[in-house]
């Protein structure tokens, strides 16, 4: 992992919100989720106040940090990532395999966070869509520059509920309220025809939905978020009250929120209490992160001038 320090011109680059401190009840109270994922039991969580990116970090913050530290990213690094086979951009030669679990991804040789779809891609017209293609590795090299952190596990799922409890979703129970969807998941059949009802087949701008109760911007779907926290699906089972930071030790780091390849015929994870993981050096074209700061690390000045740059 690359060693990235924040220089004492770096900005953060980040509007946060406040989270309140509280305690809540966390895991699927609607016993949905899938056994190895370790969504249950549900237990009481107790957290300090803290700060929330509103936010997953865009590729316009992204290409700041990039260009403040010339940090090469690990799909650059590797020389590959997974894109989804719809939107793959590129010469038919940089496609080196199918994932034999999930044909739907393709081992796209040039995809990066700069050539999201493959090398014939770009960002030019996404500067407000969530970076993808980072990992936990890179997503954690950001936040040594920017000044911030992962949020735990625990924290994620609190913010990401922005006060309701027990419910399934951010807004509530019904996945469209009214009729009118909520986050960006996929809509029609998996893997092949998507609909589009939403208006997007990949990535949404960072603001297209409605925040949730704490000012949260699409902490359903989109794209999945890095956690702190190494997985293990026995945690909750140990999980200690009051702000738990996950297991000690494991060979995968935790996400969260879904992202806008789930649905519900394979990949029910959009819900609020749902978790997934991955090997710290995974990169996939639906992968993303959200940063965090403690109440004491966000003075006002950097928190105007985040919201100026955002």
């Amino acid at each position: 992992m690359q060693t990235v320090r924040r220089s004492e011109n770096s900005v953060r680059p980040h509007p946060f919100v406040p989270i309140p401190p509280g305690k809540f009840r966390m895991g699927d109270a609607f016993d949905e989720g899938y056994s190895a994922d370790g969504e249950t039991p549900v237990h009481d969580v107790l957290l300090p106040g803290f700060r929330m990116s509103a936010t997953t970090v865009t590729n316009r913050q992204f290409a700041v940090f990039v260009k403040e530290t010339g940090y090469v990213s690990t799909a650059e690094q590797f020389g590959v990532s997974a894109v989804f086979h719809l939107v793959f951009d590129g010469a038919h030669a940089d496609v080196l395999h199918r994932v034999d679990a999930t044909p739907w991804w393709l081992a796209v040789k040039g995809a990066d966070w700069k050539h999201p779809n493959g090398s014939n891609s770009g960002i030019s017209e996404r500067q407000n869509h969530p970076v993808v293609h980072v990992s936990w590795n890179d997503a954690r090299a950001y936040c040594d520059w920017a000044g911030t952190r992962l949020p735990t596990e625990s924290e994620w799922e609190y913010a990401a509920r922005g006060g309701l409890e027990s419910q399934r979703y951010p807004w509530g129970n019904a996945l469209t309220p009214r009729g009118r969807w909520r986050c960006n998941i996929w809509q029609g059949v998996f893997p092949n025809d998507n609909t589009v009802e939403d208006g997007h087949l990949t990535t949404a701008p960072v603001k297209s939905y409605r925040p949730n109760g704490y000012s949260l911007m699409q902490t359903a779907g989109n794209v999945w978020e890095w956690c702190n926290d190494w997985f293990s699906a026995n945690y909750y089972q140990q999980s200690p009250v009051a702000d738990p930071q996950g297991p000690a030790t494991g060979t995968q780091r935790v996400m969260r929120g879904g992202s806008y390849l789930c649905h519900n015929s394979y990949c029910n994870r959009y819900r609020v209490a749902a978790r997934s993981s991955n090997s710290p050096d995974a990169t996939m074209g639906n992968g993303g992160f959200r940063v965090v700061c403690d109440l004491a690390n966000t003075p006002d000045e950097a928190n105007q001038k985040g919201q100026e740059i955002a």
